[in-house]
């Protein structure tokens, strides 16, 4: 298959708006504000929530959040406040009256903030706590246990989601703050993740471990192929459609055995070049991975158990549209999974992996389920934490995350 969408450098440095935008961003400002507008702004209202395709920023910082209330009125006035704070944080204005006030006087920095529902919304321990059991999409199923998991229950799961991205980390942290502090007696943070992607990015970027993430994404100016593997159609239910599921994991990399390993076999385990990002047996990043090519003794020019070969459409038979971001907790002790099995503090850093499609079960589930088995990479990665939740379509102004559901 070829190569998904190049990379135009306008996707992700874009900073300005639009005048429409501004307006309308000046229309949320209290009267008296007379200054101009900031720039940087991205809209939160819309037929899609933000943070998936828009042209992707520096730094993420997700949550997600145990609802402790069993009240469907205190759930249902929670996504109200949400909603209605989001859309002044992401148009450069205090979360409300009570705002920390730690981002005063910065730019919104293309903060965008999406959410989502997790499958213990509907369900948990066995109790429908909010009446919403009869109307959990199908698609919203448990992602198996795969082969090498090592999920930590405290890193995973959920009932919530939010993610906050933005051009400056502490605009993506505050947003997350404020709206956890909105949550107070409904709802409780269960896990954090910051994450940062390479700037200046006029290319595809790279992961902690060299290589261009991200080159075969269906391409986001394409509606068709968007509505083929990221946005819910008709086959979910009327509350979805327009939306689509993230499946979140944080992937532990063993950075000290990778920076150990010659770069002609991180190559041969990724399938492609480290400089250019090419396929293997091809110049360019964006050409075609030849899997039917061999070298002279008969060999595949691409390992049978390349990534990229079990990330292909073609192997995999499904794509998914990734938005991941590195991360750095410091260090941490850890057993390595493969030889030489170090035992040490070691980096505990590595890979946000988010992923956007319309089905889990047909397109993450069905490609991760063979390259868990298979690939190369395993010995390098340790899969630490996992979560799924259905991201519901945009709103419009004088509506609510989720009142579709509701």
């Amino acid at each position: 298959m070829s190569g998904g969408c190049p990379f135009d450098p306008s996707r992700r440095g874009f900073l300005g708006a639009s005048a429409g935008l501004i307006a309308a961003a000046g229309a949320l400002r209290p009267a008296a504000a007379t200054e101009q507008a900031p720039s940087g702004l991205e809209p939160f209202y819309g037929r899609h929530q933000g943070g998936i395709t828009t042209p992707q920023q520096a730094h993420t910082y997700v949550a997600a959040f145990d609802v402790t209330s069993t009240s469907r009125a205190d759930f249902k006035a929670l996504l109200a406040r949400w909603t209605a704070a989001a859309a002044r944080l992401c148009a450069g204005q205090p979360a409300d009256p009570t705002d920390s006030g730690d981002t005063l006087g910065m730019p919104p920095a293309r903060l965008t903030l999406n959410f989502g529902f997790g499958p213990t919304l509907f369900m948990k321990d066995g109790q429908d706590r909010f009446g919403l059991a009869a109307q959990r999409p199908p698609a919203l199923a448990e992602l198996p246990v795969f082969v090498g998991d090592k999920i930590e229950p405290a890193r995973s799961f959920g009932d919530l989601s939010i993610q906050a991205c933005a051009d400056d980390p502490q605009t993506a942290f505050h947003a997350v703050r404020q709206l956890a502090r909105l949550a107070y007696d409904v709802a409780t943070p269960r896990w954090v993740q910051a994450g940062f992607v390479p700037q200046p990015v006029a290319q595809t970027p790279r992961n902690l471990m060299g290589f261009r993430d991200g080159t075969n994404n269906p391409c986001p100016a394409n509606e068709a192929e968007m509505n083929e593997v990221v946005w819910v159609g008709a086959e979910g239910p009327a509350w979805m459609q327009g939306g689509t599921y993230a499946v979140f994991r944080r992937i532990r990399i063993a950075l000290e055995h990778w920076d150990r390993t010659p770069v002609s076999f991180q190559e041969q385990t990724m399938g492609r070049t480290k400089a250019v990002g090419a396929p293997i047996g091809a110049k360019a990043e964006h050409d075609a991975e030849n899997l039917a090519a061999v070298d002279a003794d008969g060999n595949p020019i691409i390992a049978e158990n390349a990534h990229v070969r079990l990330a292909s459409a073609v192997t995999a038979g499904a794509r998914i549209f990734r938005r991941g971001y590195s991360y750095n907790d410091g260090l941490s002790f850890t057993a390595e999974r493969w030889p030489p099995w170090r035992q040490a503090m070691e980096y505990d850093a590595g890979l946000l992996f988010v992923a956007y499609q319309k089905d889990p079960r047909a397109q993450f589930t069905k490609i991760f389920d063979r390259m868990a088995k298979f690939d190369m990479l395993n010995q390098f990665t340790t899969h630490t934490a996992s979560a799924l939740f259905a991201i519901p379509p945009g709103v419009r102004e004088g509506q609510a995350i989720g009142d579709m559901l509701i």
